[in-house]
């Protein structure tokens, strides 16, 4: 989910080995020319009579042309090409001057653009950006490092500069275990985010845990939503609480509550209707199932793959009611991976899952050591 910088950054630290094996490539390349320019000329010996019946119908031709052995005839040779020397980039050219010289505030500002251009365009948020400037630049510039140990110590920089803008989420499971009472979780979001189904993901971990749960089909406004969450719980066998499409969500949330208590469950799942982030009145409806409700935790629901605008929707929500951790979907097709970097600098809120798939299985617990392994910085 992260190939835009895993690439950048991998190409990065494979130079040096690139240019190792470039002897030994071109060993070869030379070597296959010559078996080509080999196998042309056996061409050329089996192809002689169509040739000189060719050059016989040239009236230009000369006895000399036609008199001469396979091995005389012309051979077209192969333009030979310069091999091209690998362009500096932003890794090498950091490690370059740290290895040389201490480097200053406008050598280090010159040479971040790169990384800055490439984050940019895979949808990090310009605040991220600049967050990872500042930290990669409090490490590296006045800096000065042996040239053995310069690759190291910017590989290092660079990881604790993404590490910056991720959070780790506390252990979900283990509140839920000690909770002493139904622990309530709220999942909020535009349409079409695949809130219900994250729900339905959530359900299936807690039952692998041996934690009991019941769903609220506080959704009452989309159709088909509440037979959409009633399927998930048929399937998993769990109870859920629903009422008629119309009915006020915040009776549907308490309702659901009320019946964790009665009947000793561990947790209350509450799917609510998705909203637009920019319908204030919208936002304040939902402010009316969080009073009601009292959730332990405010799940944002965002799709990874919508980028800059996942993040806006992230930062209006938490403005308006507040969020206490994040489950970005469709992760496994984000080739850019910007909203991942992004999200949690920008809201100060913990990602807890990342959805990868359609299968109550699919959803990977966030870590920060992942993130490092998939950019390829571990």
């Amino acid at each position: 989910m992260f190939d835009f910088l895993r690439k950048k950054i991998t190409g990065w630290l494979g130079k040096k080995e690139k240019q190792e094996n470039k002897k030994s490539k071109k060993e070869g390349k030379e070597g296959k020319k010559s078996e080509q320019k080999e196998s042309k000329r056996k061409i050329t010996k089996t192809s002689l009579p169509a040739q000189i019946s060719s050059v016989k119908k040239q009236k230009t031709a000369s006895a000399q042309d036609l008199s001469a052995t396979p091995e005389e005839i012309p051979i077209e040779q192969e333009p030979t090409q310069q091999e091209e020397q690998p362009k500096e980039n932003f890794f090498t050219r950091l490690v370059k001057r740290i290895a040389t010289s201490k480097l200053t505030s406008e050598q280090f500002d010159e040479i971040f653009m790169e990384l800055e251009l490439t984050l940019l365009e895979n949808n990090v948020a310009l605040e991220a950006v600049d967050k990872i400037r500042e930290r990669l630049a409090a490490q590296l510039v006045g800096k000065e490092t042996r040239k053995a140990d310069a690759v190291d110590f910017v590989l290092n920089a660079l990881k604790e500069s993404v590490l910056s803008l991720l959070i780790e989420p506390p252990n979900l499971l283990e509140k839920i275990k000690n909770s002493d009472k139904p622990y309530t979780i709220l999942f909020f979001g535009i349409n079409g985010t695949g809130k219900t189904t994250s729900i339905a993901k959530i359900a299936h971990l807690l039952q692998k845990n041996n934690l009991s749960c019941v769903l609220a089909a506080a959704d009452t406004f989309r159709a088909a939503s509440i037979e959409q969450l009633k399927t998930h719980a048929d399937r998993l066998k769990v109870p859920i609480i629903a009422s008629r499409y119309g009915a006020d969500p915040a009776s549907v949330a308490f309702d659901a509550i009320a019946y964790a208590k009665k009947n000793h469950i561990k947790a209350v799942l509450i799917d609510t209707a998705g909203r637009m982030y920019t319908k204030e009145n919208l936002l304040k409806e939902m402010g009316k199932i969080v009073r009601i409700s009292s959730p332990d935790l405010k799940f944002f629901v965002g799709e990874s793959i919508t980028g800059n605008d996942a993040i806006d929707q992230a930062r209006t929500f938490n403005d308006s009611i507040g969020i206490d951790g994040i489950i970005l979907t469709k992760a496994d097709i984000d080739e850019k991976a910007g909203t991942i970097l992004s999200v949690s600098h920008v809201t100060g809120k913990p990602i807890y899952f990342l959805g990868t798939g359609q299968g109550y299985n699919d959803l990977t617990p966030f870590t920060k050591e992942a993130v490092l392994k998939n950019l390829g910085l571990e």
